[in-house]
Protein backbone atom coordinates (compact mmCIF):
# COMPACT_ATOMS: atom_id res chain seq x y z
CA UNK A 1 0.00 0.00 0.00
CA UNK A 2 0.61 3.61 -0.54
CA UNK A 3 -0.59 4.52 2.88
CA UNK A 4 -1.69 2.77 6.10
CA UNK A 5 -4.03 3.93 8.37
CA UNK A 6 -5.67 3.46 11.44
CA UNK A 7 -7.85 4.80 14.38
CA UNK A 8 -6.96 4.39 18.36
CA UNK A 9 -3.44 4.10 19.74
CA UNK A 10 -3.18 0.20 19.56
CA UNK A 11 -3.71 -0.17 15.95
CA UNK A 12 -1.40 2.92 14.95
CA UNK A 13 1.47 1.07 17.43
CA UNK A 14 0.83 -2.74 15.37
CA UNK A 15 1.54 -0.33 12.04
CA UNK A 16 4.52 1.38 13.41
CA UNK A 17 6.11 -2.05 14.41
CA UNK A 18 4.89 -3.37 10.82
CA UNK A 19 6.95 -0.77 9.03
CA UNK A 20 9.00 2.49 9.37
CA UNK A 21 9.04 3.29 5.56
CA UNK A 22 5.32 3.06 4.45
CA UNK A 23 3.56 6.43 5.74
CA UNK A 24 1.43 6.06 8.01
CA UNK A 25 -2.51 8.11 9.28
CA UNK A 26 -3.51 8.49 12.72
CA UNK A 27 -7.03 9.38 11.93
CA UNK A 28 -7.32 9.62 15.82
CA UNK A 29 -4.94 8.27 18.34
CA UNK A 30 -4.97 9.26 21.72
CA UNK A 31 -1.42 10.78 23.63
CA UNK A 32 0.82 10.30 20.51
CA UNK A 33 3.38 12.19 21.94
CA UNK A 34 3.40 10.48 25.26
CA UNK A 35 3.19 7.01 24.26
CA UNK A 36 5.96 7.75 21.45
CA UNK A 37 3.97 7.07 18.47
CA UNK A 38 5.77 10.23 16.74
CA UNK A 39 8.65 12.79 18.90
CA UNK A 40 6.21 15.99 18.07
CA UNK A 41 3.34 17.78 16.96
CA UNK A 42 4.88 20.16 14.75
CA UNK A 43 7.76 17.80 13.97
CA UNK A 44 6.45 14.32 13.89
CA UNK A 45 9.53 12.86 12.76
CA UNK A 46 9.14 9.25 11.50
CA UNK A 47 6.36 7.96 9.16
CA UNK A 48 3.61 8.81 10.88
CA UNK A 49 1.04 11.66 11.06
CA UNK A 50 -2.71 12.33 11.63
CA UNK A 51 -4.54 13.74 14.29
CA UNK A 52 -4.38 12.95 18.03
CA UNK A 53 -6.32 13.97 21.08
CA UNK A 54 -5.23 13.84 24.78
CA UNK A 55 -7.57 11.33 26.58
CA UNK A 56 -6.50 12.67 30.30
CA UNK A 57 -8.18 16.10 29.57
CA UNK A 58 -11.08 14.24 27.98
CA UNK A 59 -10.97 12.22 31.14
CA UNK A 60 -10.63 14.87 33.63
CA UNK A 61 -13.43 16.81 31.92
CA UNK A 62 -15.57 13.82 32.02
CA UNK A 63 -15.83 13.39 35.91
CA UNK A 64 -16.67 17.16 36.09
CA UNK A 65 -19.28 17.06 33.72
CA UNK A 66 -20.59 13.51 35.60
CA UNK A 67 -19.91 15.60 39.23
CA UNK A 68 -21.88 18.74 38.22
CA UNK A 69 -24.73 16.82 37.09
CA UNK A 70 -25.14 14.26 39.95
CA UNK A 71 -23.63 16.76 42.94
CA UNK A 72 -23.98 13.60 45.14
CA UNK A 73 -21.59 11.05 43.51
CA UNK A 74 -18.94 10.21 45.77
CA UNK A 75 -17.47 6.63 44.01
CA UNK A 76 -16.74 6.31 40.55
CA UNK A 77 -15.65 3.50 38.76
CA UNK A 78 -13.45 3.92 36.13
CA UNK A 79 -13.32 1.52 33.06
CA UNK A 80 -9.77 1.61 31.22
CA UNK A 81 -8.43 -1.07 29.28
CA UNK A 82 -4.63 -2.17 30.60
CA UNK A 83 -3.75 -2.99 27.14
CA UNK A 84 -4.32 0.20 25.71
CA UNK A 85 -0.57 2.09 25.99
CA UNK A 86 -2.47 5.24 27.46
CA UNK A 87 -4.16 3.93 30.15
CA UNK A 88 -1.67 4.16 32.74
CA UNK A 89 -1.01 7.92 32.30
CA UNK A 90 -5.19 8.64 32.31
CA UNK A 91 -5.41 6.88 35.43
CA UNK A 92 -2.33 8.86 37.40
CA UNK A 93 -3.78 12.06 35.86
CA UNK A 94 -7.41 11.00 36.85
CA UNK A 95 -6.05 10.06 40.27
CA UNK A 96 -5.16 13.83 40.85
CA UNK A 97 -9.28 14.82 40.54
CA UNK A 98 -9.98 12.51 43.15
CA UNK A 99 -9.55 15.17 46.20
CA UNK A 100 -10.95 18.39 43.92
CA UNK A 101 -14.05 16.78 42.98
CA UNK A 102 -14.42 15.17 46.56
CA UNK A 103 -14.70 11.68 44.68
CA UNK A 104 -12.83 8.12 45.10
CA UNK A 105 -11.95 6.50 41.87
CA UNK A 106 -12.20 2.85 41.56
CA UNK A 107 -10.32 1.52 38.87
CA UNK A 108 -11.26 -1.76 36.92
CA UNK A 109 -9.87 -3.03 33.90
CA UNK A 110 -11.57 -4.41 31.09
CA UNK A 111 -9.54 -6.00 28.55
CA UNK A 112 -12.42 -8.15 26.30
CA UNK A 113 -16.47 -7.83 26.12
CA UNK A 114 -16.88 -10.66 28.10
CA UNK A 115 -15.17 -8.28 31.08
CA UNK A 116 -18.11 -6.08 31.44
CA UNK A 117 -20.16 -8.19 33.51
CA UNK A 118 -17.74 -8.85 35.40
CA UNK A 119 -16.75 -5.60 35.94
CA UNK A 120 -20.21 -4.19 37.22
CA UNK A 121 -20.42 -7.51 39.75
CA UNK A 122 -17.32 -5.49 41.58
CA UNK A 123 -18.68 -2.24 41.15
CA UNK A 124 -21.99 -3.55 43.01
CA UNK A 125 -19.98 -5.23 45.71
CA UNK A 126 -17.76 -2.01 46.19
CA UNK A 127 -20.94 0.32 45.95
CA UNK A 128 -19.64 2.28 43.12
CA UNK A 129 -22.52 5.17 42.94
CA UNK A 130 -21.31 6.00 38.87
CA UNK A 131 -19.00 4.98 36.05
CA UNK A 132 -16.89 6.66 33.74
CA UNK A 133 -15.18 5.42 30.35
CA UNK A 134 -12.07 5.80 29.34
CA UNK A 135 -11.53 6.06 25.54
CA UNK A 136 -10.75 2.30 24.29
CA UNK A 137 -11.86 0.34 21.60
CA UNK A 138 -13.07 -2.37 23.84
CA UNK A 139 -14.93 -0.05 25.55
CA UNK A 140 -16.49 1.56 22.29
CA UNK A 141 -17.29 -1.72 21.07
CA UNK A 142 -19.22 -2.70 24.57
CA UNK A 143 -21.05 0.52 24.67
CA UNK A 144 -24.70 -0.52 24.74
CA UNK A 145 -24.02 -3.61 27.28
CA UNK A 146 -22.15 -0.74 29.50
CA UNK A 147 -25.29 1.50 28.95
CA UNK A 148 -27.86 -1.52 29.69
CA UNK A 149 -26.32 -2.41 32.87
CA UNK A 150 -24.96 0.64 34.05
CA UNK A 151 -28.81 1.49 33.50
CA UNK A 152 -30.23 -1.28 35.25
CA UNK A 153 -27.63 -0.84 38.45
CA UNK A 154 -29.08 2.62 38.39
CA UNK A 155 -25.53 4.14 37.99
CA UNK A 156 -24.61 7.58 36.23
CA UNK A 157 -22.45 6.64 33.78
CA UNK A 158 -19.91 9.33 31.14
CA UNK A 159 -18.02 8.30 28.22
CA UNK A 160 -17.50 9.51 24.59
CA UNK A 161 -19.92 10.54 22.88
CA UNK A 162 -21.41 6.99 21.41
CA UNK A 163 -21.65 6.06 24.75
CA UNK A 164 -24.62 8.77 25.57
CA UNK A 165 -25.55 7.76 22.46
CA UNK A 166 -26.32 4.21 23.56
CA UNK A 167 -27.90 4.55 26.54
CA UNK A 168 -25.36 6.25 28.51
CA UNK A 169 -25.90 9.28 30.47
CA UNK A 170 -23.43 11.75 29.59
CA UNK A 171 -21.12 11.40 26.12
CA UNK A 172 -18.15 14.06 25.47
CA UNK A 173 -15.10 14.12 23.72
CA UNK A 174 -13.62 14.95 20.61
CA UNK A 175 -15.51 15.04 17.36
CA UNK A 176 -14.40 11.92 15.70
CA UNK A 177 -16.40 12.22 12.44
CA UNK A 178 -14.44 15.63 12.33
CA UNK A 179 -11.28 13.52 12.86
CA UNK A 180 -12.08 10.88 10.08
CA UNK A 181 -13.08 13.45 8.04
CA UNK A 182 -9.41 15.31 8.31
CA UNK A 183 -7.35 12.29 7.66
CA UNK A 184 -8.84 12.48 3.88
CA UNK A 185 -6.39 15.48 4.13
CA UNK A 186 -3.21 13.70 5.16
CA UNK A 187 -3.98 10.93 2.64
CA UNK A 188 -4.03 13.12 0.18
CA UNK A 189 -0.78 15.12 1.00
CA UNK A 190 1.03 11.77 1.29
CA UNK A 191 -0.32 10.17 -1.85
CA UNK A 192 0.86 13.65 -3.34
CA UNK A 193 4.54 12.86 -2.35
CA UNK A 194 4.67 14.45 0.58
CA UNK A 195 6.72 13.07 4.39
CA UNK A 196 5.34 12.09 7.26
CA UNK A 197 7.92 13.58 8.69
CA UNK A 198 7.22 17.32 7.50
CA UNK A 199 3.58 17.09 7.98
CA UNK A 200 1.93 18.51 11.74
CA UNK A 201 0.03 16.16 13.62
CA UNK A 202 -3.24 17.85 14.54
CA UNK A 203 -5.09 17.80 18.01
CA UNK A 204 -9.00 18.40 17.07
CA UNK A 205 -10.65 21.57 18.30
CA UNK A 206 -14.27 20.49 17.97
CA UNK A 207 -15.87 18.43 21.18
CA UNK A 208 -18.79 17.34 21.35
CA UNK A 209 -21.75 17.01 24.50
CA UNK A 210 -24.20 14.37 24.58
CA UNK A 211 -26.92 14.24 27.17
CA UNK A 212 -29.22 11.45 26.93
CA UNK A 213 -32.44 13.06 28.37
CA UNK A 214 -34.52 9.08 28.70
CA UNK A 215 -31.58 7.80 30.62
CA UNK A 216 -31.70 11.10 33.15
CA UNK A 217 -35.33 10.75 33.20
CA UNK A 218 -35.08 6.93 34.38
CA UNK A 219 -32.43 7.75 36.96
CA UNK A 220 -34.56 10.82 38.03
CA UNK A 221 -32.23 13.58 37.21
CA UNK A 222 -33.24 17.21 36.34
Amino acid sequence: PDVLASVGTPGVMALKNATRAIPIVMVASGDAVATGLIAGLAKPGGNITGSTFFGKELMLKRLQLLKDAVPGVRRVAVLVNPDNQTTESNVRAIIEAEKPLNIELLRIDVRRGSDVVPAFQTMRNKKASAVALSEDAVLYGSAKAIADLALDQRLPAVGFTDFADNGGLLGYGASFLEMFRRAGYFIDRLLRGEKPANIPVERPTTFDLVVNLETARALGIK
